[in-house]
């Protein structure tokens, strides 16, 4: 047995040199662990891919630590002495190396939270618990701006996060005039139009060790491991985000809620991963955009509707998350029951929106906002699934999950399940709006103009059944009353066949 001072627990979405644990430390008297968890890929059964990405950039992030003179001990998932969990992990170091105190940066996972809180009193040795300065707005912060608002909209939050980061400002106005450009960000994308590709990687002799692992380990999990293209290092993250600014950025805005079958990528960054564990840094990617903007090389609606996304909506649900848990993943405003079909998992569905989705998805590990909202998130409420099973579904299919982020993003703004706590109203739509942002619905055996009938799209009928359904909890909201009173002065046979293909679609699923 060795004795140390600080025994660092690094987790493997906390993958960033200037960490507090780390910047806390000192390399010649402390020692830092990091381990692969089978609990940490199964809690949810966790995409391949992610799984794959998260241990390959573990392993990539060592190796710069031990660069930087730091001792780790690293404990590869087929390890003999891995314990499998992070509580018996720390465990079995503490008796090894017997150190003063344990330090850790906090999770940004309530359950993981919860274990960290439990490890003093469980080992008997003083645990520090800093707190995770990656982000722009601390919990506390976030509790204080929302004390006594009767709505907690984004919008505001926005606001008040450039005045404080200076993004985008001229003095303590927003440059251009107005704090939001979105109005101009909803074209439609053309086939013609070139796309650019994200920044990508082929595995090195490292990923390639992984890919192998996680293939023998968890190859009944969801989703393909080929082609493996991810960053998994610093250096190739942020390569791969300045090839973005360069060549996709400046469509960005324009196009950031188009769909296009066989385009999974479009003119989005596809980097949220890599901020989700560490290899970017928020804000540095935002000056990074707004400099590009000074530069006359991307336009004013494309940076803002990015640096929306970072430190507006981004921050914003992390704040929600942390005020409302536990229990918000529970949230169940329109007492939904149903099943996740298993069309979510197979991409088998004659639905070509929900098929294209879904099969990128697999593919990928990765979609993009509108087709998570707006294709799987929208079809899911329309159809009274379960919100808690499609929380389930998101966090595990998606590289860029961690329940932070993914959990108010679902129950929240896709599901409406916490009854407008986060979202303005329901993000509910028909076929109408999949194909005016899309050309899905050119190749899709359901016809999008038809409301009823075996032929119909059926987002149409789910629509107005949606209505039917739950009007009486969304006739009060303004943004939906005129959709309840178009409803309502529909003829009573029409209402019946509305009913009628609803539900004869939902008994086939």
């Amino acid at each position: 047995m060795t004795s140390v001072r600080h025994l660092i627990l690094v987790l493997g979405d906390q993958l960033t040199h200037t960490l507090t644990s780390l910047a806390a430390g000192d390399p010649a008297r402390d020692r830092i662990l990091m381990a692969e968890l089978h609990d940490e890929a199964t809690y949810v059964r966790h995409h391949k891919k992610k799984i794959a990405f998260v241990f390959s950039a573990m392993r990539h992030f060592v190796q710069e630590l031990r660069a930087l003179g730091w001792t780790v001990d690293y404990v590869t998932l087929d390890a003999p002495d891995n314990r499998g969990s992070f509580t018996e992990q720390l465990g079995q170091a503490i008796v090894r190396h017997r150190p003063e105190r344990v330090v850790v940066t906090e999770a940004g996972e309530w359950r993981v939270t919860q274990m960290q809180e439990s490890w003093q009193a469980r080992f008997s040795v003083p645990v520090d618990i800093l707190p995770d300065d990656r982000f722009l707005c601390s919990p506390a912060a976030f509790e204080k701006w929302a004390a006594g608002r009767k709505q907690l909209r984004m919008e505001y939050f926005y606001r008040d996060m450039r005045r404080r980061t200076g993004l985008l400002m001229d003095g303590d106005q927003p440059v251009g005039g107005k704090w939001n450009f979105d109005a101009e960000n909803r074209k439609a994308v053309e086939t013609d139009l070139f796309m650019p590709r994200p920044g990508g990687y082929a595995p090195d002799a490292v990923t390639r060790e992984v890919l192998a692992l996680v293939e023998a380990r968890y190859g009944s999990h969801f989703g393909d491991l080929a082609p493996f293209w991810f960053a998994v290092t610093r250096v190739d993250a942020e390569a791969a985000f300045a090839a973005f600014v360069k060549s996709a950025l400046p469509n960005f805005g324009d196009y950031q809620d188009a769909m296009l079958a066989g385009e999974p990528f479009l003119y989005h960054a596809v980097i949220a991963q890599y901020l989700n564990c560490g290899l970017l840094d928020p804000l540095r990617v935002c000056r990074q955009v707004e400099a590009a903007w000074r530069a006359g090389t991307v336009p004013l609606n494309a940076a803002e509707g990015f640096i929306r996304q970072i430190i507006g909506w981004r921050e914003y649900v992390r704040g929600i998350y942390w005020l409302k848990m536990p229990g918000y993943d529970r949230n169940n405003f329109f007492g939904h029951t149903r099943p996740l079909p298993d069309f979510y998992w197979t991409g088998e569905t004659s639905m070509a929106c929900v098929k294209a989705a879904v099969t990128q998805t697999k593919e990928q590990a990765y979609a993009h906002h509108i087709q998570r909202l707006m294709v799987t998130g929208n079809f899911a409420m329309l159809a009274g699934i379960d919100p808690h099973a499609l929380h389930e579904w998101y966090l595990s299919v998606y590289a860029d999950a961690y329940e932070w982020v993914e959990l108010p993003n679902t129950v929240g703004m896709s599901q409406f399940a916490d009854g407008g706590l986060l979202a303005s109203k329901p993000y509910a739509a028909s076929g109408a709006y999949i194909n005016r942002m899309s050309n899905y619905c050119g190749t899709c055996r359901h016809d999008v103009k038809r409301r009823t009938g075996v032929e119909a799209c059926p987002f149409n009928a789910l629509y107005w059944d949606f209505i039917a359904r739950h009007r009486g909890k969304i006739s009060r909201n303004p943004r939906m009353a005129q959709m309840v009173r178009t409803y309502e002065n529909f003829p009573v046979d029409e209402q019946q066949r509305i009913a009628e293909s609803a539900a004869t679609f939902l008994a086939s699923l």
